[in-house]
């Protein structure tokens, strides 16, 4: 009988089970083979066998090398170290049809730390370090060779260590082999792969794990590479920044030192500082006195916000700049001495910090220093010119007036017109006379007004104001310096010294006679004027002086009949005698009614409307009366 090898071959040839290559054995014994034919089938079909397991191991070796092909292929295209890690693990696991899989890589202080996992369970084992030496990771680390077990625990040929044990028993885990990821003759770390049942790693699986973690360590070391590549470039970008910043900063200061030195030597001011400032750093500016008022701001019809008050405040008690965020204040200070503060709100423009830097710090700070030089040479100019104004006003309530052309001449160069009308106050502050004198001269400065000390009191004049008006603004001016409230007499407004030289001193004996009559009423911290107090402050005035009073009530009816000629001071006795009747005031007069009426008309236009109200008529009585004593 002839073997039929041609069945075999079409076996072969239709990747047939194991199992079919029987079929011819069984047909030959059927046909009844001898023992020599039968034993030949039986060669024949150990060969296609062996054939067969060959192209099997072919294909599978095929398959795997085209895994581990795409394998290689996936990590070149990975650039973040984790998914490369990530990516090898997964890839081992696969590769070797194993349960778990995982990666660790060196650490030359501590040894070896577990990286990644695939299939670990257990939060031990993930957390295992392997000194160098210990175990079988630490075997390959240490030897640079790869290694396995069928059965790690009872294995003898590795150093156990107790929390390894441990950790592995923990997992379940039994075999295991390991490789190295080897850079050079380098040992970067060790890839993996192990079971949870006793079956041995062979020598395809470790030359399979061993390309895997050949190709590994380069994506490794390129994952790495790129890492460092990109923190270098990000470190080199965030380091260009703080050079550009730094070099904006250092053009910023320039700039801002060169406005500020134009500002002091061109004789600008503090609105110059401050607006320059507010375009150096892009940023409202504003410069505060030490009550909290606003001296000059880069933007007026903004007001100072709480938040922003607070931040100046406690610039102030730590006299140093304070704030945070896009919100500074730093005392304007000469010496020890606290003159106010410069504030810096919001940026215009957003900085990535969003905190004040070192040179904006510097040039807010350099800011101040310049404000508190400007603010002194203002005051040292305030105080010189107060001084002047001062000594004017001093000499024309002492009686002393200058020919009126001096007087025209020295108003000239105190840029008043001395021929204006002025309000005239009379202030008792308590505290530091001096202190308090100083806080006149700037109101009276900042209004165009003269100061002076006479006597204990604080003497201002305003030109062109009432003597209510003039009275709240020293109440309001000296209130702080004074430290408790300020009682104040004003008068007026009356004829300036060029228009008439003995007004001043008449307004002043006004007023006193307001503050003593206030001081004697109680009304401590008031405004009281003549208007305010009427005949009673004739009454209770410490020196009343009739005339004076007969003036303020009746003056512009006097003045006319002494002008004019006119009998309106005789027509109003007869008027109030014959209690205010028209035909018997006409009568007793010895003229017509309409002609009383036109005097009384005439009489309205010079005292104003309401004479005749109850409290003025008591008045202008009083003073008619006070006026024919006098005469």
């Amino acid at each position: 009988m002839t073997v039929d090898v041609v069945a075999f071959l079409e076996l072969l040839a239709g990747d047939a089970a194991e199992a079919d290559f029987e079929g011819p054995s069984r047909s030959a014994r059927a046909a009844g083979a001898t023992a020599e034919e039968q034993a030949r089938v039986d060669y024949a079909k150990g060969l296609a066998l062996q054939v067969r397991d060959i192209l099997e191991a072919r294909r599978r070796r095929e398959g795997e090398l085209g895994a581990l092909f795409e394998s290689a292929n996936d990590l070149a295209m990975l650039t973040n170290l984790e998914a490369v890690l990530q990516a090898i693990v997964t890839r081992a696991k696969q590769l070797l049809n194993s349960d778990v899989a995982y990666l660790t890589l060196n650490d030359e202080r501590r040894g070896e730390y577990m990286r990644v996992t695939e299939g670990i369970l257990t939060a031990a084992f993930r957390s295992t370090r392997i000194p160098y030496g210990i175990g079988l990771g630490g075997l390959v680390a240490q030897t640079m060779k790869p290694y396995s077990t069928a059965d790690y625990i009872p294995d003898e040929r590795f150093r156990h260590a107790p929390d390894i044990d441990g950790a592995v028993s923990g997992e379940g885990i039994r075999a295991i082999i390991g490789v190295p990821l080897l850079l050079g003759t380098q040992v970067i770390g060790v890839l993996f792969a192990a079971n949870r049942a006793v079956r041995p790693f062979g020598t395809e699986a470790s030359a399979l794990l061993v390309s895997l973690a050949a190709h590994a360590a380069i994506a490794v070391d390129k994952a790495r590479l790129l890492e460092e590549t990109r923190a270098a470039v990000a470190e080199l970008e965030v380091t260009t920044r703080k050079l550009q910043a730094r070099n904006e900063a250092v053009e910023r200061a320039a700039d801002a030192h060169d406005r500020l030195t134009r500002i002091v030597v061109e004789g600008g001011g503090v609105d110059d500082v401050v607006r320059s400032v507010a375009e150096v750093l892009g940023a409202r500016v504003v410069v505060l006195d030490l009550s909290g008022e606003t001296i000059a701001s880069s933007a007026p019809g903004q007001p100072v916000s709480d938040y922003e008050a607070a931040v100046t405040r406690r610039s102030l008690d730590l006299s140093r700049t304070a704030g945070s965020g896009d919100i500074y204040a730093t005392p304007v200070l000469a010496g020890a001495e606290q003159l106010g503060s410069m504030l810096l709100g919001p940026r215009e423009v957003d900085r990535e910090d969003g905190d004040l830097d070192d040179g904006d710090q510097r040039i807010l700070e350099r800011a101040a220093l310049v404000t508190a030089l400007l603010l002194l040479f203002r005051r040292s100019v305030a105080e010189a010119e107060g001084r002047v104004r001062g000594e004017l006003l001093d000499e024309l309530l002492s009686g002393t007036t200058p020919d009126p052309e001096t007087l025209r001449e020295r108003g000239r160069l105190l840029q008043a017109d001395l021929s204006r009308s002025y309000a005239v106050v009379v202030a008792d502050v308590p505290g530091d006379r001096a202190r308090v004198g100083q806080a006149a001269t700037f109101v009276a400065a900042t209004h165009d007004g003269f100061a002076a000390v006479r006597q204990g009191q604080v003497v201002l004049i305003f030109p062109d104001c009432d003597a209510r008006a003039a009275g709240e603004l020293v109440v309001e001016g000296l209130r702080l310096s004074a430290g408790a409230p300020v009682t104040v007499g004003a008068a007026g407004p009356v004829p300036g010294p060029l228009s008439s030289p003995g007004a001043v001193v008449r307004g002043y004996d006004e007023a006193r006679r307001c503050l003593a009559a206030a001081m004697t009423l109680g009304r401590e911290g008031q405004v009281v004027t003549a208007d305010d107090l009427g005949f009673v402050g004739l009454l209770l005035g410490s020196d009343g002086h009739p005339a004076a009073y007969v003036t303020s009530r009746l003056g512009p009816v006097i003045d006319y009949d002494a002008a004019k000629g006119s009998k309106l001071v005789e027509t109003l006795r007869t008027y109030f005698a014959a209690d205010r009747n028209l035909t018997r005031t006409a009568g007793a007069l010895h003229v017509h009614v309409n002609t009383v009426t036109q005097r009384l008309e005439r009489v309205t236009r010079l005292l104003g409307k309401g004479w005749q109200e109850p409290e003025r008529q008591l008045e202008v009585q009083l003073a008619l009366r006070l006026h024919l004593l006098v005469a």
